[in-house]
């Protein structure tokens, strides 16, 4: 019957061009993750793709090791005597690209001594060229002292209770220190676009189950299927367990062969290393590492893929009308997005099931939730609920669709 039901849907012309489709997509957000790495040789021409991403790694394991004081001042000491060469100081802007492509080793490291040094809040391309060798010795407690002043600032005060700020802090205090380092662009690069790619492939795949619980009414053949032997038993089990295997068939798929093409392109160097490590997550209180960054993205967005399309298939079998179940997944990915400049509902906002796929955004963030004295960042609390109300729903769309009432 599964397969049956899995023949169904296939054949269908939407179904097909929808497949297609996601091809596409796919290979359009692969080619934009490996065309978005750039790198400046030596003579200030610059190049994209797998080249840079080659250039890039051998510049960047140089500086590969422990982010020690002394590391920490030579990036400082290499960043300041670059910086007084006659390259640097031209008023040609292809001798200063030349002079670029020689910090692009040490790029990140300087990156993060720029975000250490400013303002919890601020930032500063050229914080670096005022600092000496001898300040990297506060490095890692500036990041520290940076998230305590900013919690206790008139901007945050109200935002966090005490237990928050001081969980906070803790979370900051707990990160293993002094961080490893080394070349992580493949992962940064997968990471940074995987949200698309889920987004996509959970819009493309409503077009799929859409019709799973309405074609019998569209196409007037609900009456020979309800009234069968096994019509409200078995036959209902199918066409569940047919969306259950065909989302779960086309998310893996597409997120499979993203990863083996962005990684293998871009290198699977760096899966170890802290996600502190890249300016976008330097502020995060979560302590994984790439690899752990991604596996928690990658998986969250399968749950919320699972999520939305299970209760577009309820909306589905609740109405009858497959037009009503392939607006679901829209509604929850774009409405939230309208929302998301009223800081009132930051709370509301941070449970909502786009977070699930979008969790390697979510962990930049800072939302915590509190119950008592016990405090915990959002991204372990929609995993839970969300991976507890999928399992509900899958019984829900069972009962509903098989007490339908043939009219």
């Amino acid at each position: 019957m599964v397969r049956f039901e899995l023949k169904k849907i296939i054949s269908k012309p939407v179904s097909r061009i929808a497949l297609l489709v996601q091809a596409a997509v796919l290979c359009i957000v692969c080619s934009i993750a490996i065309g978005n790495v750039r790198y400046v040789d030596e003579n200030g021409d610059t190049i994209r793709g797998i080249a840079a991403a080659r250039a890039l790694r051998e510049a960047k394991m140089q500086w590969s090791g422990y982010m020690t004081e002394e590391l920490l001042a030579g990036v400082v000491e290499e960043n300041a005597r670059i910086s007084r060469s006659d390259e640097y100081l031209s008023k040609d802007a292809r001798e200063n690209e030349k002079a670029y492509s020689k910090k692009q080793g040490f790029s990140d490291i300087r990156d993060l001594i720029n975000r250490a040094f400013c303002g919890f809040r601020e930032y500063d391309y050229y914080r670096i060229d005022s600092l000496t060798a001898a300040e990297m010795g506060s490095f890692y407690e500036r990041r520290i002292d940076g998230l305590t002043e900013w919690l206790y600032s008139d901007e945050a005060v109200h935002h966090f209770s005490e237990a928050e700020k001081r969980y906070l802090i803790g979370r900051y205090q707990k990160l293993e220190t002094p961080l490893y380092y080394e070349y992580f662009g493949g992962w940064e690069a997968a990471l940074q676009d995987a949200p698309m790619i889920i987004m996509l492939t959970l819009l493309i795949a409503g077009f799929l189950v859409y019709g799973i619980f309405s074609d019998e009414m569209q196409l007037k053949a609900d009456s020979v299927f309800f009234s069968a032997k096994l019509g409200r038993s078995k036959a209902v089990a199918a066409k569940i367990r047919a969306g259950f295997w065909l989302i779960t068939a086309v998310y893996w798929i597409t997120l499979l062969c993203y990863s083996a093409v962005v990684l293998t392109a871009l290198g699977f160097e760096g899966a170890g290393c802290a996600i502190q490590l890249g300016s976008s997550n330097w502020k995060s209180f979560y302590s994984l590492s790439y690899l752990q960054d991604y596996l928690l993205t990658v998986l969250g967005g399968y749950l919320g893929s699972l999520f939305i399309l299970t209760l577009s298939m309820l909306v589905s079998a609740g109405t009858h009308s497959g037009i009503l179940a392939v607006t679901v997944p829209f509604i929850l990915l774009f409405i939230p997005e309208f929302l998301r400049g009223i800081s009132a509902l930051s709370g509301i906002l941070g449970l909502l099931p786009d977070q699930l796929l979008q969790m390697c955004t979510a962990v930049q963030l800072f939302n915590t939730y509190q119950l008592g004295s016990w405090v915990v960042g959002a991204a372990p609390v929609i995993l839970a609920a969300y991976f507890l109300l999928t399992g509900m729903l899958f019984p829900a769309l069972y009962r509903i669709y098989r007490k339908t009432e043939v009219k």
